[in-house]
């Protein structure tokens, strides 16, 4: 396993950490700010972390009764200080999730500047 490799596992070991924890000021943690999120029809530019904080607080409900989760990590494509993960979420045995982030290299390590929802 090369170094970007080893990195961005770690970077979603902790990801996946603060998810099944339900912490949100974690999760925000490993957002970029600025960021943007590309939902379909809806892309949100992030100027704060409260955002993201209040994001991920609004959005626990959906995660109820999962207390494991995989993922299968493809690293798509790297260049100095970023990385472009496509991320697959399983629940329940079953892919949920899927999304393409793109990481950028900062003093505190790997966060999320651009996440892109995919199709399973």
């Amino acid at each position: 396993m090369n170094e970007t490799r080893a990195r961005v596992e770690r970077f979603f070991e902790r990801y996946e950490a603060a998810l099944l924890a339900r912490d949100e000021r974690t999760m925000a943690a490993l957002y970029a700010v600025p960021s943007l999120i590309l939902f379909p029809d809806n892309p949100v530019p992030v100027s704060d972390a409260a955002e993201t904080e209040t994001f991920f607080a609004s959005s626990w409900r959906q995660y109820e009764g999962v207390d494991a989760v995989g993922r299968q990590i493809q690293v798509m494509a790297e260049a100095p200080r970023t990385v472009w993960a496509d991320v697959t979420w399983s629940f329940d045995g079953r892919a949920r999730e899927r999304f393409c982030y793109q990481l950028i290299e900062t003093a505190t390590g790997y966060q999320v500047a651009v996440l892109t929802p995919m199709m399973l």
